[in-house]
């Protein structure tokens, strides 16, 4: 039955190679388990349900990405995303979660539209890559702001807007630690190396009292406070569209680069470079994110952890389906996710900042056309504390510097009209 679902011996591996290949990679991203949690009770949301919620919508996506698509791809709730939801969506626009939770289901019945219709490849096309780089770095520097808020190590100031917190409380010096640990085993190429460092800061925490243990495994918490609770009409609102587009874009980009990234990895591109089972692979995201929505969770994508899972050999979706049952298993792990303090998943994000921050290096920063609106479009991020201003900050400066610095032929009609509509955004419903 497997042969015939995931073709192992055409993909050149076996059962227990996809197995081990499964379970290196949900090692390497278990951490949302605790961070995603965490992070979206903040908004009020029952953290026990956005626990169940989380391994359900890391297990269905990845099931559907392994059954429909046959790749080696496990899919959860993505980091950035769900701190634009929590801070800029909720906590700084005013939103509630349910009407935050309708817009993440619209903007994941959009890229489900886009993937049938196949226009996904028209947009993608359409903004430079280096404007993606300087998005994906700026969701970087916006994790960072925010881990180091929650360490306690940036705190507000009166004068100076921020200023630097106490370091010799416990938390912000289990956060410093946790951060060289999870870089130091990173280098050494340690599986599981962000989830490490998140047990070894609330193991701390908890002999030195600064936090309590009330269990490792029980059953799962209710998911009824947060099942079905999206409010789509009130997504509907003219205030939300660049929230949608936010979360729309952002998922796209980084779902066909992760998509792409880990296919070239694992030898999976046809003769002419291209994925096959692309459709169905966005599909599956698409599909999950919808799912996750409706469950109680903030936009399901793509991980590229699963890079791991490849190099330990995963070739098909049968390590997809073991990441699925794995997300399953841990659903009865609630109370050690409920111990985790915010300061223990500090150092995780600001792991994920550096990496995401990686992508500068793409950048041209010697054509100022190219350097400044990437610049804008990173600082705007973590500073007026919204990936979607950041996002129209980068393309109206895109636009702009190419206009006045008489490069205007560069721009496709896509740049145009975005950034026109971002102007419009901006004036009359920042």
């Amino acid at each position: 039955m497997l042969e015939r679902l995931f073709q192992l011996k055409a993909h050149n591996t076996t059962v227990r190679t996809e197995v081990l290949a499964g379970i290196t990679t949900f090692l390497t991203m278990a951490y949302i388990l605790f961070v995603n949690p965490e992070m979206l009770a903040k908004t009020g949301m029952d953290h026990g349900a956005v626990f169940v919620a989380t391994c359900l919508a890391g297990a269905i996506g990845s099931l559907i990405m392994g059954l429909l698509a046959n790749y080696p791809i496990a899919l959860a709730p993505g980091m950035g995303l769900n701190a634009f939801f929590t801070y800029t969506v909720v906590m700084t626009m005013g939103y509630s979660w349910q009407t935050a939770l309708g817009a993440v289901f619209l903007s994941g019945a959009i890229f489900f539209l886009l993937s049938i219709f196949k226009i996904r490849e028209w947009i993608i096309n359409s903004i430079p890559l280096a404007l993606r780089a300087g998005i994906a770095a700026g969701i970087g520097l916006f994790l960072a702001i925010i881990a180091l808020k929650n360490a306690g190590i940036v705190v507000d100031h009166p004068a100076t807007l921020v200023g630097l917190g106490d370091m010799s409380k416990g938390g912000a010096l289990l956060a410093c630690l946790g951060f060289f640990v999870i870089a130091a085993l990173a280098y050494r190429k340690v599986t599981g190396a962000v989830m490490i460092g998140i047990l070894l800061v609330t193991g701390l925490s908890i002999v030195l009292g600064l936090s309590e243990l009330k269990g490792v495994v029980s059953m799962p918490p209710s998911l009824m406070p947060t099942l079905l609770q999206l409010d789509i009409a009130g997504a509907l609102d003219i205030g939300l569209i660049s929230v949608i587009f936010a979360f729309l874009f952002v998922d796209l980009f980084d779902t066909s680069g992760t998509l792409v990234g880990v296919a070239q990895k694992a030898n999976l591109l046809d003769k002419d470079g291209k994925m096959p089972r692309l459709g169905r692979a966005l599909l599956a995201d698409s599909g999950a994110t919808m799912a996750g929505a409706a469950l109680g969770t903030s936009t399901t994508t793509s991980y590229i952890e699963s890079a791991a899972g490849i190099s330990a050999g995963g070739r098909t979706g049968l390590t997809a389906c073991v990441v699925a049952a794995l997300f399953l298993l841990a659903l009865f792990f609630a109370p050690l996710a409920g111990a985790v303090p915010a300061y223990a998943t500090a150092p995780a994000l600001l792991f994920v900042a550096v990496l995401m921050m990686s992508s500068l290096a793409q950048i041209d920063w010697d054509d100022l056309t190219v350097a400044a609106p990437v610049a804008i479009a990173a600082l705007a991020m973590p500073l007026t504390f919204s990936i979607a201003n950041g996002i129209a900050f980068g393309f109206i400066a895109w636009t702009a510097v190419k206009v006045l610095a008489g490069r205007w032929r560069e721009l496709n009609p896509a740049m145009w009209v975005l950034s026109a509509l971002f102007i419009v955004k901006l004036a009359y419903f920042a």
